[in-house]
């Protein structure tokens, strides 16, 4: 059998620190333009209730998502010990691309995928780079798409990363602003022929666009002054909390079964985050959907406390973080079955089951 097994992982997390205080002195406005009638003290107090994020990471000034991007797949190349001119494809998931300091537009062309080909000095025009827009959720599907081409036999090395300049994307008026992060993850996988249980087992991807198209999108400032010809994150948090708690613990669950395995088989979740609250209570949905109370200690690994919302990047950034024994007593053995998930702009929900 033709298995797709991870054989590198890679990760940069940028060093400039912005901490909640950081935003008392902020201006911030609802979506009407009108500010709020609490003190920012108490909106930084009660956004890091519901979030549990303290502090985030942002780029230098020199620094763009393409350039954090190679980073973490120079770190994953040398961890699988391949020569870059073997891999077949470099899929990166990114939704802002490079948006130069002081600049408010995003810079896509040529896509990061082939600034990352570049920046890597590769030869091969046969190893195809090319962006996945796809939301949060876009390094998991990027995986996906990775594992497709390698069953197909289209490929036998693929390095997909997530990688995100959040803090050049996002509205400073706008008290969701608070949420965002940078940072870059990546992995190598490789098709191995083994008849071993290994590698992705079982994938699932869905789309809600009826009415959930716009829960993410983008627009101007919230301030009401502004007339800056720049667009920005926004978000309908409200009806993103009530949808992600309705559908991700379904769609885990069916990854779950479609790789023939129950929920005690699994060891870990690595899921995206963007509010530890709304994490903690997707997990716990999950298991009483197996008629379990309590969640295992350590299944759900969090980083958001301190690295915020990095979108693409969180998930290949948590699993580069645990592989090399860098997130607390976090660790990933031989035998150990997890999955990888994700919710986002779209509105996107996707996983897979990966056993090592």
């Amino acid at each position: 059998m033709k298995r797709t097994v991870i054989k590198g992982t890679g990760h940069y997390i940028p060093e400039v620190i912005r901490k909640n205080s950081d935003y008392i002195k902020e201006d911030f406005y609802d979506s009407d333009g009108k500010a709020y009638p609490n003190s920012n003290e108490e909106i930084v107090v009660k956004f890091q209730a519901i979030t549990h994020i303290e502090e985030r990471r942002n780029v230098r000034e020199d620094q763009n998502c393409s350039d954090i991007a190679t980073l973490a797949c120079q770190q994953a190349i040398t961890d699988a010990n391949v020569d870059p001119e073997t891999i077949d494809y470099i899929i990166g998931a990114t939704n802002f691309a490079d948006i130069h300091h002081g600049e408010t537009h995003i810079r896509t062309m040529p896509s990061v995928a082939a600034k990352v080909k570049h920046n890597l000095r590769i030869k091969n025009p046969k190893m195809v780079a090319y962006d996945v827009l796809f939301g949060c959720p876009g390094w998991v599907e990027g995986m996906i798409q990775a594992h497709a081409f390698i069953q197909a036999g289209m490929a036998k090395r693929v390095l997909v990363f997530g990688a995100e300049v959040l803090s050049r994307a996002v509205d400073p008026n706008d008290r969701d602003s608070m949420i965002f992060s940078d940072g870059a993850g990546a992995v190598l996988v490789e098709a191995v022929e083994t008849e071993e249980e290994i590698g992705i087992l079982s994938h699932n991807t869905l789309s809600f666009t009826y009415d959930e198209a716009h829960f993410i999108y983008n627009d101007k400032t919230f301030h009401p002054t502004d007339n800056r010809n720049a667009v920005y994150i926004k978000m309908q948090g409200r009806k993103i909390y009530e949808f992600a708690l309705i559908n991700v613990p379904k769609a885990i669950k069916e990854t779950i079964e479609l790789a023939g395995l129950d929920i005690k088989d699994i060891q870990k979740v690595l899921i995206h985050q963007a509010n530890e609250k709304m994490d903690q209570a997707i997990i716990k949905r999950l298991f009483r959907a197996y008629k379990i109370k309590e969640v295992p200690e350590d299944f759900m690994p969090m980083t958001i406390a301190t690295l915020g919302n990095t979108s693409v990047a969180t998930v290949p950034t948590m699993l580069s973080l645990i592989m090399k024994k860098e997130l607390g007593n976090h660790e990933l053995n031989a035998g150990d079955t997890v999955v990888m998930t994700s919710v986002g702009a779209g509105m996107h929900i996707n996983a897979f089951v990966y056993r090592f």
